[in-house]
């Protein structure tokens, strides 16, 4: 016991962390050295897009709906203690735009995009499907790591506006049976108070979320061993990461775009 003590720097788990933190930022380095070498999978980046975007658009066009409606009931009441309900869409589409949207969309999507590409990956790591294509001589971090980081960069921001879109819908639904206000009154309140920072930060945050949840699940897939227990902890580890490091970098940016207000 004493001999391995010594042999550690700290601890056991303080040098694992150590160890995977160093293990990450490699993983990234690697990422961003093959993205800038040429050699584009271009058809494979379109099919993991498809993918995500498919696996992802019934739940974010039901939860999108549902935050909407759900949002606007919470909010009516404290508004109308002040005579203030017409505010009611302007604060909905700030909120929206701002932060429910692109949270809820990545929240989501890493449950199911990450925990897929940490599963998959990991599949293949462990059946050895991975060290077969370098034999064949096909770059497996380009073909399998760089196109899913990518799709989900991408695919993110994009299924993002939609869940704002869904929520919006929502809102005028609840709006309308309430206050009886018609698509146009609704619009022009809605995006009065709507700068295109607010756009802009939406944007930001979910390109940040995207990067996330494919970086991890690409790393944990990747590095996965033991067999099928492993692939099951990959996925997991994914889920649980990505929305980890989500929430960080929510309360970071959210410091940044309130120091450029």
């Amino acid at each position: 016991m004493n001999k391995q003590a010594e042999g550690n720097l700290i601890s056991q788990k303080a040098d694992d962390v150590l160890i995977g933190f160093k293990n990450s930022l490699d993983f990234g380095a690697l990422f961003f050295k093959e993205v800038f070498s040429g050699g584009f999978e271009f058809r494979e980046f379109v099919y993991q897009c498809y993918r995500i975007g498919n696996k992802s658009l019934l739940l974010i066009s039901l939860t999108g709906f549902v935050l909407g409606v759900v949002f606007t009931k919470q909010s009516r009441p404290s508004l109308e203690e002040f005579g203030a309900t017409s505010w009611l869409p302007s604060l909905v589409a700030i909120a929206v735009i701002r932060a429910l949207a692109p949270l809820v969309t990545s929240l989501i999507s890493a449950g199911r995009v990450g925990s897929s590409i940490g599963a998959e990956l990991g599949s293949m790591k462990v059946s050895e499907q991975i060290d077969a294509m370098e034999v064949s001589g096909v770059n497996p971090v380009k073909f399998l790591v760089v196109t899913r980081v990518l799709a989900t960069t991408v695919t993110i921001p994009l299924l993002s506006f939609y869940c704002a879109l869904m929520a919006m819908v929502g809102a005028f639904l609840n709006v309308t049976v309430n206050e009886q206000t018609n698509l146009n009154s609704f619009i022009e309140d809605a995006f009065s108070s709507i700068i295109f920072l607010d756009i802009w930060t939406g944007i930001i945050k979910a390109i940040c979320y995207g990067f996330t949840i494919g970086i991890v699940g690409c790393y944990k897939g990747y590095h996965a061993t033991k067999g099928t227990e492993g692939v099951g902890r990959a996925a997991n580890s994914a889920v649980v990461t990505s929305m980890f490091l989500i929430f960080i970098e929510e309360v970071f940016l959210v410091q940044v775009t309130n120091w450029f207000r």
